[in-house]
């Protein structure tokens, strides 16, 4: 595959630089990914992968724009209040790129939706607010084989942890936090609070990660980073790395 001229000058920066260069472009442009949440991550992120290339994204997200989404989930405005996140999403992506595809899923993902969904992915974003539905996901990708970037945030501290559980020897996102999360209940922006600016240093730096993953073999910065939670703080601020070991007994990816 060769970009044509257009492409070419629009993504000349990318192009220019040795660890993306014209056969890491391409990789973007050939890729297929789903993010989960169009929120407060999905929405910086998903702008950042939209500039980047990646030629298809089907958005996942079962919320509808309210005002006090408005701080920090930047695609939307006071106009798009009462509309489905995903399809509000969307329209951005198509008016932002038209060459790219774009695919809206208004609705919750988990159990026999998620494998429907998931399938064909080159990578999984996953921003949304729950663990039972980041579980399911989890789940769903190693059964399925797809790499999962996850990223959340709360108040001033984000993580944002590449994982492939499907891969002899690497960690899942179930392998981090456990079984005990398999439950609705969850912290909220609502309740604790978020600082809009953080909700889009952790989306963008999702999105970092997530390209990392989509240029595996095809460029230098393609190291994805397997099983390295990234936990960055923002009112110091910094960020810390701790490795996530492959748990032995993980019913997601050592059944």
């Amino acid at each position: 595959m060769s970009l044509p001229p257009d492409r070419l000058d629009r993504f000349a920066r990318h192009i220019v630089l040795p660890e993306v260069g014209g056969a890491g472009q391409v990789a973007l442009a050939q890729a297929r990914i789903v993010l989960i949440g169009c929120g407060g991550i999905g929405s910086p992120a998903l702008q950042y992968l939209a500039a980047a290339g990646v030629g298809s994204i089907t958005l996942v997200d079962n919320d509808v724009v309210d005002a006090s989404n408005l701080h920090r989930q930047t695609v939307f405005t006071p106009a798009d209040i009462g509309r489905p996140k995903a399809d509000v999403a969307a329209d951005w992506i198509r008016r932002f790129d038209g060459a790219l595809k774009v695919r809206a899923c208004v609705g919750r993902i988990g159990g026999q939706s998620a494998a429907a969904i998931l399938e064909g992915a080159d990578l999984v974003l996953d921003g949304c607010d729950n663990f039972a539905t980041r579980l399911a996901v989890s789940d769903a990708c190693v059964a399925l084989g797809v790499p999962l970037t996850s990223a959340a945030i709360g108040r001033f501290q984000g993580q944002v942890a590449n994982f492939a559980g499907h891969l002899p020897g690497e960690s899942c996102y179930r392998c981090f936090v456990g079984d005990a999360f398999d439950a609705e209940d969850c912290d909220t922006c609502a309740a604790d609070g978020v600082l809009g600016a953080m909700a889009g240093m952790v989306g963008a730096f999702a999105a970092m990660q997530a390209i990392r993953v989509l240029l595996a073999g095809k460029a230098t910065l393609g190291d994805p980073q397997w099983g390295r939670l990234h936990l960055v703080e923002g009112l110091t601020p910094a960020m810390r790395t701790m490795r996530i070991a492959k748990d032995p007994a993980c019913k997601g990816c050592s059944a």
